[in-house]
């Protein structure tokens, strides 16, 4: 079985959980014998792990615009050039091209990130996908968001194989229901032309039915796990003094994430316990407000903001942790609660997240409810009985949620869609 998947990010090199995810569920995905995955990203920076499946960068691939129509050209990429630069002649329309988007090898340039031009890269992505079409050999396409969901329908048209498209998120979810009208027409074509729809909660599946007015029985949830933790993270050791008592937010610190609760809720806790400790690790374009926030509180001095962190700097965060938690709005699943359990550390979640549906040993409160999750942080740093508890069967239960398992449900979807 041969996939061709489509992605943004991919490890060491990530800027949120499509990356992480994408990796875990490919190494989950090799380890069927016959699986082999094609992973195309719009730019390798040469160290990701090629060893369970093969990185193919969209800069990296010639684009040779003389085998292509007028009409083509001018209908997808047209939209992104000057009138003026619309000439009479063919030629002068690939020549423009050329100096504006490709390098000296005739490869389209790409950021390897999220651009102000994002929407630009997108179609440019696009177009590569259809010359990467036509060189691969695969059975089937998968797409991971929306980004990547032009890239899988050209794949589709070129080549006539099933399209997958894997949902991580919807703009609902990222922007509290002020959606991009751009962006949701975007995952609504892409949900259109898809052959089946993997989503990453049932949370989300519903929303892909609500919002964009999917067949129920065309998408199919598939939660996420976790990979093992490395020897190299395993014998990380916490360095924090034995009375200290951290609690960490660790994300994108944006609308989404609800980081004004945890604020808000550890001016609560502080109130009780002055000895606490609060990290907000991560970075986003909620930051400022935040550390003005903290600041109004008159909590700064027990708060602590670390920026972006990545790898191995994250699980040093949560080792030196006694409560991990996630005060999501809306998340579609939420890896990162599962990856401190890893470590032992117990998790307080909203209930409006994903990852919900699968965990029993998280505490599970409303986002917006304050209270609670200030009674859960202060209760599980007070009650050394209710830590270990929470610490114990927490990390033997997500120590049963694998990539592995997550694989094989895509496999029987791979299956349907290419032998219906």
């Amino acid at each position: 079985m041969k996939a061709l998947m489509f992605g943004w990010e991919f490890p060491p090199h990530i800027l949120g959980g499509l990356g992480t995810a994408s990796y875990g569920l490919t190494r989950g995905m090799a380890m069927q014998p016959d699986m082999d995955i094609a992973f195309v990203i719009p730019k390798p920076w040469g160290d990701e792990d090629q060893s369970f499946l093969r990185i193919v960068g969209a800069c990296n691939v010639p684009v040779v615009w003389r085998d292509v129509s007028w009409d083509y050209v001018k209908n997808r990429i047209g939209k992104f050039m000057d009138p003026q630069n619309y000439y009479d002649y063919r030629d002068h329309i690939y020549a423009d091209f050329s100096y504006r988007y490709t390098n000296d090898l005739g490869c389209i340039e790409f950021s390897g990130r999220y651009p102000d031009n994002l929407l630009e890269e997108i179609n440019n992505y696009s177009i590569v996908a259809g010359v990467i079409a036509r060189k691969e050999s695969f059975d089937v396409i998968h797409a991971h968001d929306w980004l990547t969901y032009p890239a899988g329908i050209h794949t589709k048209n070129v080549s006539g194989k099933p399209l997958v498209i894997h949902v991580h998120a919807t703009d609902y979810d990222r922007s509290r229901g002020n959606v991009n009208p751009d962006v949701y027409g975007i995952e609504k074509n892409g949900m259109d032309n898809a052959d089946h729809i993997i989503t990453v909660s049932n949370l989300t599946r519903q929303t892909v039915i609500d919002k964009y007015h999917q067949d129920p029985s065309k998408v199919t949830t598939v939660h996420n796990a976790v990979e093992p933790l490395s020897p190299e993270i395993l014998a990380i050791q916490d360095k924090k003094g034995v009375d200290d008592k951290v609690i960490t937010f660790l994300g994108r610190i944006t609308m989404q994430k609800g980081p004004e609760y945890f604020v808000e809720a550890a001016a609560k806790v502080l109130a009780k316990a002055p000895y606490a400790r609060f990290i907000m690790a991560g970075s986003g374009d909620k930051m400022n407000e935040m550390i003005r926030l903290a600041a109004s509180r008159n909590i700064s001095d027990r708060f602590h903001f670390t920026g972006f962190m990545k790898g191995k700097q994250v699980y040093e965060v949560f080792k030196a942790s006694d409560v991990y938690v996630m005060p999501s709005v809306s998340e579609p699943f939420g890896i990162s609660p599962l990856e401190a359990m890893q470590c032992g550390v117990p998790s307080i979640i909203s209930k409006q997240s994903g990852c919900a549906e699968i965990l029993d040993y998280a505490v599970k409160v409303d986002y917006w409810d304050i209270e609670a999750m200030a009674d859960a942080m202060y209760s599980i740093i007070t009650y050394p009985a209710m830590h270990e508890f929470l610490r114990e069967e927490g990390k033997k239960e997500v120590d049963n949620i694998k990539w592995e398992y997550a694989g094989q449900k895509v496999r029987r979807i791979y299956d349907q869609v290419i032998y219906r």
